[in-house]
C-alpha cells in the first residue's frame, strides 16, 4: 500500500517562502496525513492523483483528489496554534447553521485539524465569470445575516470555544495592545494615535447604547470565503480569522469590496438586506444603519488583530504592515457609506 511519503505532492508556497510551519516536519506531515487517511477510509473516499498542498503563515491546505470531476475532492485545514478553534467552531457551525456552512467530515479540536468536502465554486470566480453581480452580493449578505442572527444564542459558547473576543467594549484595549505592540509605530505615531483614543471610546459608547447582541464576525468575508454551490445558494467557510463581536463588524470587508468594483451606489441596497435580518431589537432602520455604520468603522480593529495569528517562529513583517494599516483606517474612515 502507497504510503503519504509515496505519494506525489505539489506544494505551494506563495511568497511566504520564509514561513515557518509544520508541513516541514516530517512526523507532522505523517501524523496529519495519516488521520486525514484514516478518516477517508471510514468514509469509503478513495484517493487518486497529486495531493495539492497550500502553505502559508497561517494554515496549511490539503487537497485530496477522490475522482476525475473538479468538485471530487476533500481538503484538509490544519490552523496555527492561534486560529486552532476554527476546527471545534467549524463542527459546532455545523451544528448550529447547518445550511449555511460544510459539514466537516472529522475534525481534531486539540489539534486544529479539519477534514471538509467540497463545497462547490468560490463565489469570486462566479463573479469573475459575470454570473453574478452587486444583486447577489446583497443576496449573499442577507443570508449570511440570518446565519449571525441565528448563532447569538451561542455567543457565550464561541468563548469556550477559543473564538478570540473582540466585543465593543473591549475595543478601546483591544486598540491599546495593538498600538503598542506594533513596531511600525514610532513614538510620535503613537502619541497621536493615542491622543485619539477618547473618540474610540466615543464610537464604542454610541454603538454599545443600541443595545444589540454580540454574534460571530468572520472579520474577513470577502469573495473567495464564500461558496455559491447554486444559484441564490451561499456557503460561508474559512473562519480562522473570526472573533466573537458586534455581527455588524462583518460587512466591512464586502461593503469595500462591491464599493470598489461596482461603484459606491451599490453598498446602501447590500447593507439593507443584510440589516433586514436585525430588525424587532429595539433599534429603528435608522439606528440599525446608523450601528452599521459604526460598527463597520470599528470593524478595522478586529482585521488589524487577526494577522498576528500565525504559526509560531514566522516572521511577523507583513502582519504588522497590515496591522498597522487596519488600526490607521479606524480614524481615516467617515461615519457614513
Amino acid at each position: 500500500m502507497r504510503t503519504s511519503d509515496e505519494r506525489t505532492t505539489v506544494v505551494d508556497r506563495g511568497r511566504f517562502t520564509d514561513a515557518t510551519t509544520p508541513w516541514d516536519d516530517a512526523e507532522w506531515r505523517r501524523e496529519v496525513l495519516g488521520w486525514a487517511e484514516d478518516v477517508l477510509a471510514a468514509h469509503g473516499r478513495v484517493e487518486c492523483g497529486t495531493r495539492e498542498v497550500r502553505v502559508r503563515p497561517w494554515s496549511v491546505l490539503v487537497r485530496f483528489r477522490t475522482g476525475a470531476g473538479e468538485r471530487d475532492a476533500v481538503w484538509l485545514k490544519a490552523g496555527a496554534p492561534s486560529n486552532a478553534f476554527e476546527a471545534g467552531l467549524s463542527q459546532e457551525l455545523a451544528a448550529w447553521v447547518p445550511e449555511h456552512v460544510m459539514t466537516p467530515l472529522a475534525v481534531d479540536a486539540g489539534r486544529g485539524w479539519s477534514l471538509l468536502p467540497d463545497g462547490g465554486p468560490l463565489f469570486r470566480g462566479v463573479l469573475d465569470a459575470g454570473a453574478a453581480g452587486p444583486g447577489e452580493w446583497a443576496t449573499a449578505l442577507g443570508r449570511y445575516g440570518a446565519m449571525q442572527r441565528r448563532v447569538v444564542p451561542y455567543a457565550d459558547r464561541l468563548d469556550g470555544l477559543g473564538v478570540p473576543g473582540a466585543r465593543t467594549r473591549e475595543l478601546p484595549e483591544v486598540f491599546d495592545a495593538l498600538v503598542a505592540g506594533n513596531p511600525l509605530f514610532d513614538a510620535a505615531e503613537r502619541a497621536a494615535l493615542l491622543r485619539r483614543r477618547p473618540r474610540l471610546v466615543e464610537l464604542c459608547a454610541e454603538l454599545d447604547a443600541y443595545g444589540l447582541p454580540d454574534s460571530l464576525d468572520h472579520c474577513d468575508l470577502h469573495d473567495g470565503q464564500i461558496l455559491a454551490p447554486a444559484p441564490g445558494r451561499f456557503t460561508f467557510f474559512d473562519w480562522g480569522d473570526a472573533c466573537v463581536g458586534h455581527p455588524f463588524g462583518s460587512l466591512l470587508v464586502p461593503v469595500r469590496e462591491v464599493r470598489e468594483r461596482y461603484g459606491p451606489e451599490h453598498a446602501a441596497p447590500m447593507v439593507d438586506a443584510y440589516l433586514e435580518h436585525w430588525t424587532g431589537l429595539g433599534p429603528s432602520a435608522a439606528e440599525l444603519r446608523r450601528a452599521a455604520a459604526l460598527a463597520v468603522r470599528l470593524g478595522a480593529l478586529g482585521r488589524a488583530g487577526s494577522w498576528f495569528r500565525l504559526f509560531p517562529g514566522t516572521p511577523t513583517g507583513d502582519s504588522e504592515e497590515a496591522s498597522a494599516y487596519w488600526v490607521r483606517e479606524l480614524f481615516a474612515a467617515a461615519d457614513a457609506w
